[in-house]
């Protein structure tokens, strides 16, 4: 074995709630693989990290099983030995469900569930030497239904389901297994895509009545994996801003509270 020091894999780390994760083991002493399939973005976002020599760039395809293979086996070469793993990679096509192609169907579910699911087989095997844990990231659309997430939302419910039946198999092998539900998040792209209007909506929405953090994904991400977590397995845990408890008339009921 090449070290004690630990050793996580993240996935869809170029960027956004990838990134931040990575930066937090590192920042910790771990040694982390960055994985991803965008190449120039992983390359750059590699080049500002502080520790780079504790760090791995991978770039993978997480629904190809040949390349996923690949990546475990080269990280595991470099620092021998996985103690967690963080299945964060995904994409969204946000479309109606009626203009919902075959093919981007295909390509939500294989990245988002298939993805998580060839990354778990790979590393298990490794991580069932020392122990250790996975998170998978899903999403507060896997929890409520919208418009226009007929793909992304049913891959992320079944990625909470898929979470379940992985902690159940893989306990007997030291592995514990949960889920980070993000609720909005001020990540680039939702800079791009969530126009004023949308995030006034999500604000109303949101008890706390802010975006989240990618760091405060990835703190909800690290205490997950760490051993102050060592009897929780199996569990979705959203971080939200409390968007999944609340129900309708925020906005009003604030000012209310304000009046009382």
């Amino acid at each position: 074995m090449a070290g004690a020091t630990k050793t996580a894999l993240v996935t869809g780390a170029a960027r956004g709630i990838g990134l931040a994760t990575a930066r937090r083991f590192l920042g910790a002493g771990w040694n982390v693989g960055l994985l991803d399939i965008d190449a120039e973005t992983l390359a750059r976002s590699m080049g500002q990290l502080e520790a780079p020599d504790r760090a791995l760039e991978l770039r993978c395809d997480v629904a190809d099983p040949d390349q996923v293979a690949e990546a475990v086996a080269s990280l595991n070469a470099r620092f021998g030995r996985i103690d967690a793993l963080v299945n964060n990679a995904g994409v969204a096509v946000f479309k109606p469900l009626l203009d919902t192609t075959h093919e981007e169907w295909s390509r939500v579910l294989a990245v988002n569930l298939t993805g998580p699911f060839l990354l778990t087989q790979a590393a298990a095997p490794i991580m069932a030497e020392t122990g250790g844990a996975i998170v998978n990231i899903t999403s507060i659309s896997g929890l409520r239904a919208s418009t226009l997430r007929v793909a992304y939302g049913t891959s992320k419910a079944a990625l909470a389901h898929l979470t379940k039946q992985q902690a159940a198999e893989l306990a007997g092998l030291g592995i514990r297994v949960n889920a980070v539900a993000p609720g909005p998040v001020d990540t680039a792209m939702a800079k791009e895509v969530h126009s004023p209007a949308i995030r006034a909506d999500y604000h109303d929405a949101i008890p706390l009545n802010r975006y989240g953090l990618e760091e405060e994904i990835a703190e909800a991400v690290f205490f997950l994996c760490s051993d102050r977590a060592s009897y929780v397995t199996g569990q979705t845990l959203a971080v939200d801003g409390g968007f999944d408890a609340a129900g309708i008339g925020l906005p009003t009921l604030r000012g209310q509270g304000r009046n009382g």
